[in-house]
């Protein structure tokens, strides 16, 4: 690819105001490509223009407001013009880590409006850019939507949905040229081992007495096990340009495992029996 042609490609990434949207924001834009962007506060549009020179342009967005999407994708649209939109790398998420039975379902309906409807509402009204361009949508999932996790049960449940959709919109996009991985990431050393940690912290601070008898002592066990796990796995480059390799790969992988503890976890899913795999689901939680 020559630079001219690089110049002229262009990207969209949700959740690039931190985190490994940043990342992949810039190193996309460090390659040439024009990317546009959503976060969370107008700070880090500010911060995200500078860094890059001004080659990604952020717009502060909530990927569950339909009509905050459409305008975000609208006016992306509207700069790029005809030659359409090469990638969509769908990358905002949430965790809601916990015990199901002291979740408030509010608080699992708001992962799933995150991570599974506004991704779709994402895809879905780029996709005539993407049908412009033949491009590429590298939805970022996780491993765990393969074999789900203890205390991970939202998360778990609104990647696994995305493994379904990832089967179902090939199909219709085919014919257009439009292409879709499923970056099934695993454990990243960058803003989620903080995040994480965090969100483990608000759930052991709101168990009442009860709770804390029924599931404390192996929650405290699973959420020192995965920070320790999430610590010692890819930084940000590292994730960073293993996102890249999907959005770049050719031909397109139908699914790319990110990282060695995926490719590790994801290859014992397709080897183990399901007794194998809730022993294996334990172990990886500290809950031997």
């Amino acid at each position: 690819m020559t630079s001219g042609e690089a110049a002229c490609r262009t990207a969209a990434i949700t959740g690039a105001g931190g985190g490994l949207g940043r990342s992949v924001a810039l190193k996309l834009a460090e390659k040439g490509q024009r990317v546009y962007g959503t976060g969370l506060v107008d700070a880090e549009v500010d911060e995200l223009r500078d860094a890059s020179d001004g080659r990604v342009s952020l717009s502060v967005t909530d990927i569950t407001d339909e009509q905050a999407v459409r305008t975000w994708t609208t006016r992306v649209g509207d700069e790029i013009g005809p030659a359409g939109l090469n990638v969509l790398v769908s990358n905002a998420g949430i965790l809601t880590p916990g015990p199901l039975e002291v979740l408030p379902l509010q608080a699992i309906k708001r992962e799933f409006d995150v991570n599974v409807f506004g991704s779709i509402s994402v895809i879905n009204a780029f996709l005539p850019a993407l049908r412009a361009a033949h491009g590429r949508i590298v939805q970022v999932g996780a491993m765990t939507g393969r074999p789900p996790l203890p205390f991970n049960g939202p998360s778990s449940a609104s990647k696994a949905a995305f493994e379904a959709l990832a089967d179902v919109y090939p199909s219709g996009l085919k014919p257009f040229g439009v292409e879709l991985v499923l970056a099934q990431a695993g454990n990243m050393r960058i803003g989620g081992p903080a995040n994480t940690a965090a969100a483990m912290k608000r759930v052991t601070d709101s168990f009442t007495d009860a709770q804390r008898d029924l599931y404390g002592e192996e929650f405290a066990k699973s959420t020192a096990s995965l920070n320790k796990s999430q610590s010692e796995r890819l930084s940000a480059d590292e994730s960073a340009d293993r996102i890249i390799e999907p959005v770049e790969e050719q031909p397109a992988p139908a699914r790319a495992a990110l990282g060695p503890d995926a490719e590790k976890i994801l290859r014992l899913v397709a080897e183990k029996s399901d007794l194998e795999l809730d022993e294996l689901r334990c172990h990886y939680v500290g809950l031997d």
